[in-house]
């Protein structure tokens, strides 16, 4: 399966959460998603757009730009 990757750099909440969501609902279950993100409220919002949605963050770590990448699973 290919990994779906979005680039949200640069983009203000709600957007990148809004672009994950719209790429997540265009996968099946178990379905991944990167999401690249520089919006510092991202950190708060993934996590908690997952929890609520019933996807499963999988992993975050930083980019050497400032961004940073976010990998979640479709539930």
């Amino acid at each position: 399966m290919t990994l779906t990757e979005i680039d949200a750099r640069n983009l203000l909440c709600p957007l990148p959460v809004l672009r994950l969501r719209k790429a997540l609902l265009a996968l099946p279950v178990g379905g991944r998603v990167a999401l690249v993100a520089t919006d510092p409220a991202a950190v708060l919002d993934v996590p908690h757009f997952c929890a609520e949605a019933g996807h499963r963050l999988i992993a975050t770590e930083p980019l050497p730009d400032g961004a940073r990448r976010y990998l979640v699973e479709r539930g």
